[in-house]
């Protein structure tokens, strides 16, 4: 039987990166994703994400996600303009980091973006939400969300 201890999920990858958040999920305890089975990495035990289906609406999932103190990772190259999304943060306190390159359409440059960022990314959640970040590959800036 192993020791494993409980992983605590730190990092929620939005459905629109499924094929990024399955590599992540594969490397770290920490990274859950809608649909996320659970998983044991290094000695820790993910639980299933609570968030069951890709196809689960953000008006249900980011106020579950900012509940439990999650940066959620997503692809959306115009953030700004979402009113609707802003909102949802503001409203729920919750924390965002928004992959905005252009170029940020393959699995492995998501990644590539994300590896490039991994140091801000990882600051921010200890960061006092609520807050969304631009993330591109060599940027990383705030989105007003007032």
């Amino acid at each position: 039987m192993s020791k494993t201890k409980p992983a605590e999920v730190r990092f929620y990858i939005d459905a629109d990166l499924l094929g990024l958040a399955r590599v992540l999920a594969g490397l770290r305890n920490d990274v859950t994703y809608p649909g996320d089975p659970g998983a044991e990495i290094h000695k820790r035990s993910r639980p299933p994400c609570p968030i069951a289906s890709p196809a689960i609406k953000d008006s249900e999932w980011i106020p579950e996600v900012a509940r439990r103190g999650w940066l959620i990772i997503t692809r959306d190259r115009h953030i700004q303009e979402h009113r609707l999304e802003i909102a949802a943060v503001r409203d729920h306190r919750a924390r965002m980091v928004a992959l905005t390159a252009a170029d940020a359409g393959s699995v492995f440059a998501q990644l590539e973006v994300v590896m490039s960022r991994w140091r801000d990314i990882e600051r921010c959640v200890s960061e006092p939400p609520p807050f969304i970040y631009a993330a591109t590959r060599t940027t990383m800036r705030p989105i007003p969300i007032l």
